[in-house]
């Protein structure tokens, strides 16, 4: 028998590399992971970075990591790094753009 703790979410902390800034790509992840039901947050980094926090069933997450690698069209990833959040971690009931840092 499984418990609501086994089904604990998913959470990767994601840096993509590339075109990434200027071309829509935070836009696109925010319509993308309500879509999938991913709540978390994506954010511009001063260095041309686009990071990310993803946090949903573990399929969810997966698939929302593959698209920001291969499916926003005016984007071009170079590098797409994808960590695990260990827990404790914070829990999002929601996903939004945060400002830049």
């Amino acid at each position: 028998m499984s418990s609501d703790r086994d089904q604990a979410p998913a959470t990767r902390r994601v840096r993509v590399r590339g075109r990434v800034q200027g071309v829509g790509y935070r836009y696109a992840c925010v319509q993308q992971a309500r879509a999938l039901g991913v709540a978390g947050w994506v954010r511009n980094r001063t260095d041309d970075s686009v990071e990310a926090v993803l946090q949903g069933p573990a399929a969810q997450v997966a698939r929302m990591c593959d698209w920001m690698r291969d499916e926003v069209p005016s984007a071009r990833v170079d590098e797409i790094e994808v960590t695990e959040v260990e827990a404790p971690c914070p829990s999002f009931d929601r996903f939004e753009q945060r400002p830049t840092v």
